[in-house]
């Protein structure tokens, strides 16, 4: 079976399952051994995300070398802090590497990723992430693209080389608005940093899914039985992102916002130490995944329902793990779909 066919089965059946590289701990260039054990595993997908670190592309190249079987996906890559023609030609080129196996995650992202170490103004995200989707749509498909949209010009692109199988072009989705775009003109959403409790109403903005769309659910995960050190570990990371408008309003849309007042009062005030502590205990370890890696994947499972058609692991080991290569592939083997 083909590692195309193998992920439109596993789509139709049950999600498949991605992990988030580069691993914390890992550098890329280590990665290799990882990453041609992963279809083994269970593995389809291999995902890579931008922010102020490793840069998205770089990993999936690796990846797309090392294993000619996984799928390898953006989630997400920034709309500002790319030209919307930069954008396509690095898609089209992976796809070379890849064919059939690429699917380009796209999003807002936050001001810090954009404005504060960019210097780029995160000026109308929406309208930005809406055009550069369109763009993107057009272009892929081999299609002059020529005049004007909302936040940019273009007088005029074709790529040389357009892919010869379909790229899809995903979006990073919160709230209603975002989601209804990613399907109502792209092929599907990334959603995150929730509990498997709150994906009903993210399930219920989206409606009926077409069929080929993606709605990849991205978790987060800490496998250790330590649970004072996956706090320690998730805490900062979390009162971070959830004090970024976009998951502030996010959280708010969920209903959880009485859980994150005291944490958004004292962001507010400076006071990120005290943040981080006011982050209830309940979220942290709902929104942040800790036990062995068999508890772990009990709690990966909440997050498979119906319309949902890949888990992206974001995993985030114990300092000893990644340099000891059995048991990486050991933790992943017990996170992961071929657990039992």
């Amino acid at each position: 079976m083909t590692a195309t066919a193998t992920t439109a089965t596993a789509t139709a059946h049950q999600p498949a399952w991605g992990v988030t590289l580069p691993l914390p701990g890992l550098t890329v260039d280590r990665h290799r051994f990882l990453v041609e054990r992963l279809p083994d595993l269970g593995y389809g997908d291999v995902w890579s995300a931008e922010g102020g670190g490793t840069d998205a592309f770089t990993p999936l190249a690796a990846t797309a070398a090392w294993s000619p079987r996984l799928r390898i996906a953006t989630g997400v890559v920034p709309v500002h802090t790319r030209g919307p023609a930069v954008l396509a030609q690095t898609a089209a080129t992976l796809a070379q590497l890849a064919p059939g196996r690429v699917l380009l995650g796209i999003g807002a992202s936050v001001p810090a990723h954009v404005t504060d170490i960019n210097g780029i103004p995160f000026d109308e995200p929406f309208k930005r992430t809406r055009d550069v989707l369109r763009f993107l749509t057009a272009a892929l498909r081999g299609e002059h693209v020529a005049g004007d949209f909302d936040t940019f010009s273009i007088a005029g692109y074709r790529l040389p080389h357009p892919p010869a199988a379909p790229v899809k072009v995903i979006l990073g989705a919160l709230r209603p608005g975002m989601l209804r775009l990613a399907f109502a003109e792209g092929d599907g959403a990334i959603t995150n940093l929730l509990r498997a409790r709150d994906l009903p109403r993210v399930l219920d903005a989206v409606g009926p899914q077409p069929p080929g769309k993606e709605l990849v659910v991205k978790v987060f995960v800490c496998p250790t039985e330590d649970t004072a050190y996956a706090r320690r570990t998730a805490r900062p990371f979390l009162a971070w992102i959830l004090n970024r408008e976009p998951y502030r309003k996010f959280h708010q849309w969920l209903g959880n916002g009485d859980l994150l007042a005291e944490t958004h009062r004292r962001w507010a005030d400076g006071d990120h130490a005290g943040a981080q502590r006011a982050l209830p205990d309940e979220l942290v370890d709902a929104l942040f995944l800790h036990g062995s890696p068999e508890q772990c994947h009990e709690q990966i499972l909440r997050y498979r329902q119906p319309g949902v058609t890949a888990l992206q692991l974001y995993v985030s080991p114990p300092p000893e793990t990644p340099a000891h290569h059995p048991h990486l592939l050991d933790t992943l083997a017990r996170l992961g779909p071929a657990a039992r």
